[in-house]
């Protein structure tokens, strides 16, 4: 972060500094919530968690090098006390961005966040240095961390923005405030939370309604809900997608044979062909969003077009496509699973099959639970089940409990007979199975919510003594 003494920091927060030696001594470290990642100089934040209070780690962290600690408490080691370390977190975060002048993008949307923020990061690291969330950390303690990593040298700050309930991204975007907006889709994720579509539809907007005149508001123009929002900002609209009228648009879309997408990608200022490293053609999507924040920032269509090709997955657990010596591809997509990507997901292991089948290669999808769906639990693993089948997916292992069993009923209700499709207790029953059926050539895709724990599937998978393996 810039370089701030403790009673300038102190200030900001509005806390009151216990057993500071020097006031003028300064933070030029990054601010951590780990003890175990305090370097030299660093702010150590202390949270009290349901497990773990940080309070009690902060002698430790002040040992291996932080200036200070932001606590609730006196810790008996230089600390700044505050009544709630979380909202100073905050105050800090937008000061400290607010003495950058760096440009921020923020990003929201139902699915595909991470995605899109990874190849945003990509593209402007290209042009200039760029500080961007790591991993999913778009809550209230992860952005104000991400913002505190940037420096005088930071240019632009990818921030990715995530919502519980109405009012949580209006919040998040008060901390750092974003001159560019983008909101990817309204989708079914947290559906149980929102109670409606609509509802997540007004939460995500709220992005749009805090940009400046001098803003841009990027939107999805192939979602009705996303497109609507133009209304609710003061800003100027680009809109992305495959739509016709849109500003920054994809034509030809299709897939390579092992399941890249490819497409003619069309700016303002020209036309440029695009070949994703990635797999799955949900991310076309993601990739034109990704452009159109850089065509806002003054990126042309070659530049982008060419750091689109080359960019990869940053996050973990996200359509991480890793091939085994022995001829087995296993796609962990583990990280987190709604509807929507779901059902991207499995269209992306039937193509990625497809080149495989000649050869006898089969895809199996290793499904578990979608959380926090609500009433529509029933009927959406159902569904999702169901395509399965519709894909001509080979195998189907439903891991798990109820959720898990209703993808097998879908699934057998669309026709799945036999030993197509089968319902396993855990991750370990799964593993087991999968280690005395799978053959060279076949297709493996974990996914599931975070809380099922499904990377353990993928990673018992890829557990080898027979040489490296390669990740493509």
């Amino acid at each position: 972060m810039i370089a701030l003494s403790l009673a300038e920091i102190a200030g900001i927060v509005g806390g009151q500094p216990h057993d500071v030696p020097d006031p003028s001594a300064t933070v030029t470290g990054p601010v951590v919530i780990d003890s175990r990642e305090v370097r030299q100089g660093s702010l150590f934040a202390a949270f009290a968690g349901e497990r773990v209070d940080g309070h009690d780690y902060a002698e430790r962290a002040v040992e291996a090098g932080a200036a200070a600690v932001l606590a609730a408490r006196p810790v008996g080691v230089p600390a700044i006390v505050v009544d709630d370390v979380v909202a100073a977190l905050g105050a800090l975060a937008r000061a400290a961005v607010e003495r950058l002048g760096t440009t921020v993008v923020a990003l929201t949307g139902s699915a595909g966040k991470t995605s899109t923020k990874d190849l945003i990061a990509q593209i402007l690291e290209r042009k200039a240095p760029t500080v961007w969330t790591p991993g999913s950390l778009n809550n209230e303690i992860g952005l104000p961390l991400t913002a505190l990593r940037a420096t005088a040298e930071t240019r632009h700050l990818v921030l990715e923005m995530g919502a519980r309930g109405i009012g949580h991204i209006q919040y998040l975007a008060g901390l750092t405030p974003p001159r560019i907006g983008l909101v990817l889709n309204v989708g079914s994720a947290h559906i149980g939370e929102f109670g409606s579509r609509e509802a997540i539809a007004q939460a995500k907007g709220e992005l749009v309604e805090v940009l400046p005149e001098d803003g841009a508001a990027i939107l999805n123009a192939d979602d009705p809900l996303v497109r609507a929002m133009a209304s609710r900002t003061k800003a100027r609209v680009l809109l992305f997608g495959e739509a016709p009228d849109a500003d920054v648009r994809g034509e030809d879309v299709r897939l390579t044979d092992d399941g890249r997408p490819a497409f003619a990608l069309h700016t303002p200022t020209g036309c440029s062909d695009v070949t994703l490293r990635l797999y799955g053609e949900h991310h076309v999507s993601n990739a034109l969003a990704a452009a159109a924040v850089a065509h806002e920032l003054g990126m042309s269509v070659t530049e982008i077009a060419d750091a689109l090709s080359g960019a990869g997955t940053l996050s973990r657990w996200r359509m991480e496509v890793t091939e085994r010596p022995d001829g087995v591809t296993v796609v962990n997509d583990a990280y987190n699973a709604n509807p929507e990507s779901m059902k991207a997901a499995l269209r992306a292991l039937a193509a990625m099959g497809k080149a495989r089948q000649a050869a006898g290669g089969r895809t199996w999808a290793v499904l578990g639970q979608m959380a926090e769906l609500g009433d529509a639990s029933l009927a959406e693993h159902d569904a999702v089940g169901r395509l399965a089948v519709r894909l001509n997916v080979s195998k189907l292992v439903a891991v798990g409990g109820q959720e898990a069993s209703w993808l097998q009923l879908g699934a057998y209700n669309e026709g799945s007979w036999g030993e197509e499709s089968v319902h396993v207790s855990d991750a370990q029953a799964a593993v087991d199975l999968l280690r005395s059926e799978l053959r060279p050539g076949d297709v493996v895709l974990v996914k599931a919510s975070r809380s099922v724990g499904l990377e353990k599937v993928a990673l018992a998978l890829l557990e080898t003594t027979e040489g490296e393996v390669a990740v493509r």
